[in-house]
């Protein structure tokens, strides 16, 4: 091992189910959409099984079925958009768990699953991503970051570094899908850019994006 760790390549003909959770419509494109699109890109046919909680039956939801499938070129992408209120995870927590449960009943056995980390300071992320072991225990979970206000990005411990043009890619379909996200000031192409430039750096590539991993099991006999 290195001085900065090893890398172990997953590779996308591995991979034919990823689950992606959200707890707002734009989390999942904004946290791992550049690894999505990627892998989408090389696994065409691969499935996902995408769930984001609060937006559902208004334009939010309409913005998130078009940017999704933008971000999941060639996938079997299945969305379910729920209306539980912005800001309210927390009190929803049965209904969550529900959804989560119906999900698993669809996808049993995910090679993947994206959610957000435990350590984000909104509530709603936060909420969610501490019931994702709960349902999937024995899964890859890549726990991703959203900048914002609170400043809570930490230090993430799982890098994909992104194949060129990707990065660049993810921000333009930021950009056209999302257009209620646009006055927010931190909606832009250097804060996404720049987080991602920044992630690269510390995997000794252009851009990347970052995950907060609880817990990896590596079976080194099937290595």
């Amino acid at each position: 091992m290195g001085a900065v760790g090893s890398m172990i390549g997953l590779r996308p003909g591995r991979v034919d189910r990823i689950v992606a959770l959200g707890a707002h419509c734009d989390d999942i494109a904004i946290g791992a959409g550049a690894s999505l699109h990627a892998l989408c890109a090389a696994r065409p046919g691969l499935r996902v099984e995408a769930l984001v909680l609060s937006g559902g039956g208004g334009s939010r939801e309409a913005e998130e079925r078009q940017a999704l499938a933008a971000f999941c070129p060639g996938a079997d992408l299945r969305l379910t958009v729920l209306k539980i209120p912005d800001g309210r995870v927390p009190a929803h927590w049965d209904e969550v768990k529900n959804a989560l449960e119906d999900l698993r009943g669809r996808a049993p056995d995910p090679d993947l699953v994206f959610s957000p980390w435990t350590g984000d300071a909104h509530q709603d992320h936060r909420g969610l991503a501490e019931l994702v072991p709960t349902v999937w225990r024995g899964h890859l979970t890549l726990g991703y970051e959203i900048v914002k206000w609170d400043g809570d990005l930490g230090r993430p411990s799982v890098y994909i570094p992104l194949p060129d043009g990707v990065a660049e890619t993810k921000v333009l379909l930021l950009q056209a899908h999302y257009p209620s996200q646009r006055h927010r000031p931190w909606y832009d192409a250097e804060a996404f850019l720049g987080l991602a430039r920044i992630r690269g750096i510390e995997c000794g590539a252009r851009y990347a994006e970052a995950f907060h991993v609880q817990k990896l099991t590596i079976d080194l006999a099937g290595a």
